[in-house]
């Protein structure tokens, strides 16, 4: 249906058990993602981005919220549909090349392997197969097999692999972790390429700061939640001067309109606790709260400014004392 996202997620909520222990991996998250965006995904180890990839490829079942893909609610699929899921709508690509191929089979074999275990046809298998292989540039390199390989080859190898029986969403997790940087430039243009042809919607973890320049946006996870976008400046219509891309960073606001303010702004003034929000012209100020005064302080100002209330409390002590002390009297 149109308006629909093509992945939304809604609260979303991972625990892990470890020995006695629980682990919270994601906590709240929201997410959603239009058919055929290309997205990067970003965050520290540990903020939650390979749970999530775990979750969208179906390899992994959340313990609360609500995770959909291409119409199929996956927190609701039996163990039978959650596997076709994985054969059929999602393809992988991990950060070792190495991992979806098979070592002693050549470029062509690898990438015909899964169309071959789905029942497809032998002629229908190699004609998509050198078109695969075409389409990541390595028309010339199909019967070499992985030693032959750079490791950029093999990672275009693997990209193939991943697209054998058509997916509908393509998910890597940090395809150029180890790669150097011209490798890395031209895989990504390699999955900015397969987007655009083949309309098909890619998530990509990456820790490679220039990834904003391949992708529509860049989403940053903190503490198992969504926390900002990236997001590329239109430039200004009519302008003839070339200037270079511009991003902007938003603060991602959750579902009930809570958002994570990034810790170096509270750090660098003072904020803790609690913060004012007051209405300005431009929109929501955030400011420091006013320290407390402490309890203690409060009452030695409360007594000092009112010394006959000390007196009058100090007289109801004395009489209490008396009326509970052993044979005394009121």
């Amino acid at each position: 249906m149109a308006g629909v996202p093509f992945i939304l997620c809604e609260n979303l909520v991972k625990i892990y058990k470890v020995a006695n222990l629980e682990v919270v991996a994601l906590q709240g998250l929201d997410l959603t993602v239009n058919r055929g965006e290309m997205v990067g995904l970003v965050g520290t180890s540990g903020s939650g981005k390979t749970t999530l990839m775990n979750i969208l490829g179906g390899m992994d079942r959340p313990s609360a919220g609500r995770v959909w893909v291409d119409g199929d609610d996956l927190l609701k699929l039996s163990d039978h549909l959650l596997d076709r899921y994985r054969q059929t709508k999602v393809g992988f690509v991990w950060q070792q090349g190495s991992r979806n191929l098979v070592s002693y089979l050549d470029a062509l074999a690898n990438v015909s392997v899964p169309m071959r275990l789905d029942g497809l046809d032998q002629k229908e298998t190699r004609r998509r197969s050198v078109e695969l292989l075409e389409a990541v540039g390595l028309s010339d390199r199909q019967n070499h097999t992985l030693g032959q390989l750079s490791g950029g080859e093999q990672q275009r190898v693997a990209i193939a692999v991943a697209l054998a029986n058509q997916p509908a969403l393509l998910l890597a997790d940090e395809p150029t972790g180890e790669v150097d940087t011209a490798t890395a430039q031209s895989i990504f243009r390699i999955f900015r390429d397969l987007n655009l042809r083949l309309e098909l919607t890619i998530i990509i973890v990456s820790h490679d700061p220039g990834i904003a320049r391949y992708v529509d946006r860049v989403i940053a996870i903190r503490d198992g939640k969504t926390a900002s976008e990236t997001i590329r400046q239109e430039p200004v219509v009519g302008s003839d001067i070339d200037e270079e891309e511009k991003y902007e960073e938003l603060t991602v606001l959750d579902s009930v309109g809570r958002l994570q303010v990034p810790k170096e702004y509270l750090e660098r003034y003072n904020i803790q606790g609690r913060a004012r929000l007051d209405l300005v012209e431009e929109g929501i100020l955030i400011r420091p709260a006013p320290r407390e005064t402490s309890t203690t302080q409060k009452v030695d100002e409360f007594v000092v400014g009112r010394p006959q209330k000390k007196v009058f409390f100090s007289r109801w002590s004395q009489r209490i004392q008396r009326i509970f002390r052993p044979g005394g009297k009121a």
